[in-house]
């Protein structure tokens, strides 16, 4: 088989591929990771390379004119290879996933992604919540006795009844302590009598029963730690903590690596139906979770060998790619997930490297669209606890929404789309450095903004087209429908996609082109905005609510945290009401599989949260599309339910 090597700049990574290899696989099997928010389906346009050397085939599209083509600009997962190739990436078409020190990934999600002090404060102030400390794993010292002529008991009775025998021992009378098998008997002997018969048990908590995972020589009980994950569709943030203390030991964010083969959740489930494409999926987030775990441990001095407990908390989709669980059926209907309740595992089944006898939990999720993320949600923020009616919402690709107290709750989805993530839109990027995150726009056309880190901007994440939106709407440049008016100003002009308003002319920006909003940017917005609001008004009318008597409304996720209130009622994406009743939780995702890795009481509660949540439908509700349709304008067709919007 005929074979090239394709040379890969900036990042200066070769891989040899055989001919008529695609160019966007190549690309990711190198390591250098293209933007590809599609799943390479040649919709999206973002996966634009140079060819500075060699030759191609490529499909033609209407993302790519003519001129680019002359330049020799290609998209990527359109164009196949046909010779020795150097190929370009420009930074645009980057996210940016190789080369992540702790500096850049504390910059990049810094005022975006919740960190955990955050998280903690923000909670703590909301809801308080406590629960008994008892870990899912736990270390315990023991000297044993030694055997004698006249008490010959087995070492493995001697060390279970040892154990039964300490009056506040953690593992009571909930279910019995087992062998952890074979492997560990037999090593028992020559264990106990080399260390002295003093040595240091781990036992774990697995699906109501206690299991001896292993025992080691002499006192090491102060070493054990676990490590929590929110498990996101874009993002993957981590924290390893100490089960002995309750102490949060540090924090990272990630990108999920997962973003080269889709966007959302549907396009990576077409994708893991490909052939190998599961496998892919699931070694994609195996690598980030492995490489927190790597760099966290080395930071504080942990062998990975301490590390005893896992516990995720993710999207159905999420936790189905990361156990590699078929995920079909999700998207088909009935839309029926394999499990919504997972056991717990060998965290070594699935490849995690940590102690080959640690667990992995997973957060109970309630349906194939509300996950494990979304309990974990609930029980960080005790909405499951209040005594009157609240939301909690997840704004995201796919907008998830809790409605409830201590008396009930129900969830919905809706299928907002990547907007909000930036995805889909001309000069839309995720929170990254460089994202225009908010926009100030005089009644005279003078634009002010700030960008991500204050750097040159690249382009515009989901909270500054919000606001840029917004501030369109007040200044008089955009109509109820999402048409941008004619104006004398030279920042709106006609392109091919209608008119565009130039928020940053390109001798500005960080990437020499205007960053523009153009009027499908808007009308794709508008859907986003759409699917949300009347997603959470179809809920309550469900159970003759109101928004009027809803107490609190809680913002979760990473990009709820720099949301502007005010513009987000003007556009329509949240109701009009009194902005104290809004209340940014952070990353609850995060906090709840922290709260579960520490607490059995906390992992019941979320099982309980789980099987009590009923799932709202909203596709089967008429309803529902006469709400989205009123929607489509801004705020809303019904501009009494937007007092605030008529000035």
């Amino acid at each position: 088989m005929e074979k090239f090597k394709i040379k890969f700049y900036p990042a200066g990574k070769a891989i040899e591929v055989p001919k008529d290899a695609n160019l966007l696989s190549s690309a990711i099997s190198a390591g250098v990771y293209i933007n590809a928010s599609c799943g390479g389906d040649g919709v999206c346009g973002k996966c634009r390379v140079i060819v500075r050397k060699g030759k191609v085939n490529t499909q033609p599209t209407g993302m790519i004119s003519s001129e680019e083509m002359n330049k020799n600009i290609y998209l990527a997962c359109l164009t196949t290879v046909q010779s020795d190739l150097e190929v370009e990436v420009p930074r645009e078409s980057t996210i940016g996933l190789e080369g992540l020190t702790p500096e850049d990934i504390h910059s990049r999600f810094k005022g975006f992604y919740s960190a955990s002090e955050k998280i903690d404060s923000s909670l703590s102030e909301l809801a308080k919540r406590k629960f008994v400390f008892k870990p899912q794993v736990i270390k315990k010292y023991l000297e044993l006795e030694e055997p004698t002529i006249t008490n010959p008991s087995s070492d493995l009775e001697r060390l279970t009844k040892h154990l039964r025998s300490i009056p506040d021992f953690y593992p009571d009378k909930k279910g019995p302590i087992i062998p952890s098998g074979l492997v560990n008997i037999r090593q028992l002997s020559g264990l106990l009598r080399s260390s002295g018969w003093k040595i240091t048990v781990v036992i774990g908590e697995k699906d109501d029963t206690w299991e001896l995972l292993f025992v080691e020589p002499g006192d090491t009980a102060i070493k054990n730690y676990g490590f929590c994950f929110d498990i996101g569709t874009t993002t993957i943030s981590g924290q390893l903590v100490d089960l002995n203390s309750e102490k949060i030991l540090g924090t990272k964010i990630t990108y999920n690596k997962q973003v080269v083969f889709g966007s959302d959740v549907i396009t990576r489930i077409i994708y893991a139906g490909k052939k190998e494409g599961l496998e892919k999926l699931h070694l994609a987030v195996i690598d980030c979770i492995d490489q927190i775990i790597k760099e966290l441990c080395q930071e504080h001095n942990i062998s990975i060998n301490d590390v005893t407990c896992i516990t995720c908390a993710g999207n159905t989709t999420m936790i189905h790619l990361l156990l590699c669980i078929d995920p079909t059926f999700i998207r088909k209907e009935p839309y029926v997930a394999t499990s919504n309740f997972m056991p717990a595992i060998r965290a070594s089944e699935v490849g995690i490297r940590i102690n080959h006898r640690g667990y992995l939990n997973c957060i109970p999720g309630v349906s194939s669209y509300v996950g494990g993320d979304i309990t974990a949600g609930v029980l960080a923020c005790g909405l499951n606890l209040l005594e009157k009616p609240s939301l909690l919402i997840d704004i995201g690709t796919n907008g998830e929404i809790v409605l409830g107290n201590r008396e009930f709750l129900i969830s919905c989805s809706a299928s907002a789309g990547p907007a909000f993530e930036g995805s889909g839109l001309k000069c839309g990027m995720r929170a990254s450095r460089g994202a225009i995150q908010k926009v100030g726009i005089s009644k005279d056309g003078i634009v002010s903004f700030e960008t991500i880190d204050s750097d040159a901007p690249r382009g515009i994440c989901g909270s500054g087209y919000i606001d840029a939106i917004a501030q369109m709407l007040k200044a008089g440049l955009l109509d109820k429908d999402g048409k941008i008016k004619d104006a004398k100003y030279e920042r709106v002009r006609n392109s091919e996609f209608g008119k565009e308003f130039v928020l940053v002319f390109k001798e500005d920006s960080g990437i020499k082109k205007d960053i523009v909003i153009t009027e499908v940017d808007i009308d794709n917005i508008k859907r986003s905005k759409a699917a949300i609001y009347s997603a959470a008004e179809t809920l309550l009318k469900h159970v003759d609510l109101s928004f009027d008597q809803i107490s609190r409304i809680f913002i979760a996720g990473g990009f709820g945290t720099n949301i502007n209130i005010e513009s987000a009622i003007r556009i329509g994406l949240l109701p009009d009401l009194e902005t104290k009743k809004f209340i940014f939780v952070g990353n609850t995702s995060l906090a709840g599989a922290r709260y579960a890795i520490f607490s059995r009481e906390a992992r019941d509660e979320a099982g309980e949260i789980a099987r009590k949540m009923a799932y709202f439908e909203l596709s089967v509700d008429p309803k529902y599309m006469d709400e989205y349709m009123a929607a489509l304008f801004f705020p809303h067709t019904d501009l009494n339910k937007f007092p605030s919007a008529k000035d």
